[in-house]
């Protein structure tokens, strides 16, 4: 029986090797799977956040996904043209600068995560799911109809933002700079886990009557969740438009949700690494099944029911011989 840390230690030392090994053999694009990979862990791990400690199943993350994205363009189509967002009633321009962008995404993904937890928390089940569904949309076919930012078309970024003292151009480069952000949100998310919080939360999910009996403010404390989750799915939506240097309004669509959420029931639903694993296989069965046949998903649907069905606490747990456990 392999102990959950040590397979997490494992899953860190991969995502660390593989990229190194592809330096080695000069293979950029497997660096670029790897960061896709980074990427997409880091959504998941802001969906596991609400999913898994607060059993709030959103499926309309990708709101906030495309909202990190749509800040990044902004900012960096406005750098690159020399022409400022705002001119009145004070000047907002433009810039190329990575933290000043993931400030804005993040700022800007907890803002819209307020407004939508605000409302849909107000519900609950399936309403619940149906309400974040319908803001995703919204902003999907909102962007569709902005031809100010491309329209349908998106919106092509042709230099990668800038990192004090980094070349971001340089592939392993970028995937440190990813990797680097994706540790320290796993840190702060275990930090929240284990704190007063992240037992309130876990204990709301578990019993919300009792919760309620206690005094915890359920509305409140899951609100606070939704918020932060919110905010580093926006904060991997920057990362992956500045590895593809476009945005779309794809990056809203459902699928997107749909996709985090698979990562997190492949690695293990409540798991601080299951997003991680999910992401990572997930990436792997695209690269190798994708070039066998356009429809992998297929085969996606078949190891997703195995999971389901054999492994419910997702292939960590499987691969612990734990139960799914909240917080671990």
């Amino acid at each position: 029986m392999l102990r959950e840390r040590y397979i997490n230690l494992i899953t860190l030392a991969l995502l660390v090797l593989v990229p190194v090994y592809a330096v080695a053999v000069d293979e950029p694009f497997t660096i670029t799977l790897a960061t896709r990979a980074v990427i997409f862990a880091l959504a998941g791990v802001g969906l596991n956040l609400a999913l898994g400690q607060g059993g709030l199943v959103s499926f309309g993350h990708a709101a906030f996904f495309g909202m990190g994205g749509y800040a990044m363009g902004i900012l960096a189509s406005h750098a690159q043209n020399y022409t400022p967002i705002l001119e009145t009633p004070f000047l907002i321009e433009g810039t190329n600068s990575m933290p000043v962008i993931w400030l804005v995404a993040v700022i800007a993904s907890a803002l819209l995560a307020l407004l939508i937890g605000a409302l849909s928390l107000r519900t609950s089940g399936v309403y619940f799911i149906m309400v974040t569904l319908a803001f995703g949309q919204m902003f999907y076919y909102f962007t569709i109809s902005w031809p100010a930012y491309g329209g349908e078309d998106g919106l092509s970024i042709y230099v990668r933002n800038q990192f004090p003292g980094l070349n971001t151009l340089d592939p392993i480069q970028f995937f440190g700079i990813c990797f680097a952000l994706l540790c320290a949100v796993l840190f702060l998310v275990d930090r929240l886990n284990k704190s007063p919080f992240g037992l309130a939360l876990n204990g709301a999910h578990q019993n919300e009557e009792r919760a309620l009996t206690v005094g915890i403010n359920v509305y409140r404390l899951r609100l606070v969740a939704f918020v932060i989750s919110g905010a580093i799915t926006g904060l991997a939506g920057a990362l992956f438009a500045d590895l593809n240097r476009f945005v779309s309004p794809t990056m809203f669509s459902w699928q997107i949700s749909g996709e985090i959420m698979i990562f997190i029931i492949l690695g293990g639903v409540g798991r601080l690494f299951g997003p991680v694993v999910g992401a990572a296989l997930y990436i792997l069965l695209e690269h190798f099944l994708g070039g066998l046949s356009e429809y992998w998903f297929i085969y996606l649907g078949a190891i997703l029911l195995g999971v389901v069905l054999f492994a419910k606490g997702g292939i960590i747990g499987k691969l612990a011989k734990r139960e799914v456990g909240h917080g671990k």
